[in-house]
């Protein structure tokens, strides 16, 4: 046991080689997978390929009766507008007549007395001052008509558009334009305690159409229905259709002047006349300028209209015009949009009109 354990000498061995594993089939390439793009190949037969004998995108034509699309015209260039220029140099002549005849009248006056003609002087001073004057107050007028429409116009462009920052500017320039007005007093005293506290343009112009033009909308639409009932009252009783027609008229212009002093605007006989020819665009635009019997029978019922017409029913429909044109102003006159107050519509006068027919007439009553 003690001696050493010789060592086994190597030996050698034959391994023979393993066979190679078949190799896995490939997975089937899901329908999904896009395969790999087919070689291209030549054609041996070219003579076999037939082509179209007329290309039909080249020949492509619109159909038989059918008419080709519109050319657009080209802009034509406006020429200078004659109707201006023939009225600057008709009153350019009129103005040098008068000049004449006047330069005339008092050099005659001149050479029979000395005192005549001073006081025809004095006479044309006067008379230049007061056109100057006139004309002064007319533009100054139609400015401020056309500064009220611009404001409203950029606060309804800014709350289209969302653009707080030319809202936050409207609504400055809206609390600027009432901020001599008797009426906005306390409106404007609630505003200064608040100024701190409201901080979202949108939220602002609330404030101030609440504020300040809240008091001045209820007192405009009084102001329409008492015109209203005046209207429907006069038409009503008068015999003659030729009364009817001109005081109508005589109370939609005075009114529109009223409700235009009452937002602040001025007026004056040129600025009227604009500004009867903006109510007519804007009721000929909202399509509320047709009113007839037919108004009266939706809202009232048949009956009632049909007894309305047999006798006040004339004064009734002319009162609703009225009123409708008095809204129209409001619309026009009121330097900012309806946002935050709700619009007046001409529903909420049928019922008073047609009380006061009911009670002209003595056997009607509408509450």
């Amino acid at each position: 046991m003690s001696e050493e354990r010789q060592g086994r000498p190597p030996r050698a061995f034959s391994v023979k080689p393993e066979a190679p594993e078949a190799p896995e089939a490939p997975e089937a390439t899901p329908k999904t997978e896009r395969t790999a793009p087919r070689r291209p190949r030549a054609i041996s037969e070219p003579d076999r390929i037939e082509l179209a004998e007329e290309d039909y995108f080249a020949s492509e034509h619109p159909e038989e009766g059918t008419t080709p699309p519109p050319v657009p015209e080209a802009p034509r260039r406006r020429g200078p507008k004659l109707v201006p220029i023939a009225a600057s140099a008709f009153g350019f002549i009129v103005a040098l007549a008068l000049g004449l005849w006047f330069e005339a009248l008092v050099r005659e006056l001149f050479g029979r007395n000395p005192v005549l003609g001073q006081a025809a002087l004095v006479a044309i001073g006067v008379l230049v001052l007061a056109l100057i004057a006139f004309v002064a107050r007319e533009v100054s007028a139609i400015v401020k008509l056309r500064s009220i429409a611009g404001l409203r116009q950029d606060i309804a462009t800014a709350l289209a558009a969302g653009n707080r920052r030319d809202l936050a500017e409207a609504t400055r320039r809206l609390e600027g334009h009432f901020a001599h007005h008797p009426k906005t007093a306390s409106g404007r005293a609630r505003l200064a305690e608040l100024d701190e506290d409201i901080i979202d343009a949108d939220d602002r112009l609330a404030l101030v159409e609440t504020e300040l033009l809240k008091g001045l909308d209820a007192e405009a639409r009084g102001q329409v229905m008492n015109a209203a009932k005046r209207v429907s009252i006069v038409t009503a009783v008068s015999p003659r259709a030729l009364v009817d027609i001109g005081y109508v008229l005589y109370e939609n212009v005075r009114l529109i002047r009223i409700i235009a002093q009452h937002y602040g605007g001025r007026t004056g006989t040129f600025g009227t006349i604009a500004l009867v020819r903006r109510v007519i665009t804007h009721l000929a635009v909202t399509g509320t300028i047709a009113i007839g019997d037919g108004l009266v029978q939706q809202m009232l019922g048949h009956g009632l209209a049909a007894r309305l017409s047999a006798r006040l029913g004339e004064g009734v429909v002319n009162g609703l015009m009225t009123a409708r044109i008095g809204l129209a102003a409001i619309d026009v006159c009121r330097p900012a949009p309806f946002h935050a107050l709700n619009r007046p519509r001409i529903g909420d006068f049928v019922g008073a009109l047609t009380a006061v027919a009911g009670t002209r007439d003595g056997t009607t009553k509408v509450d």
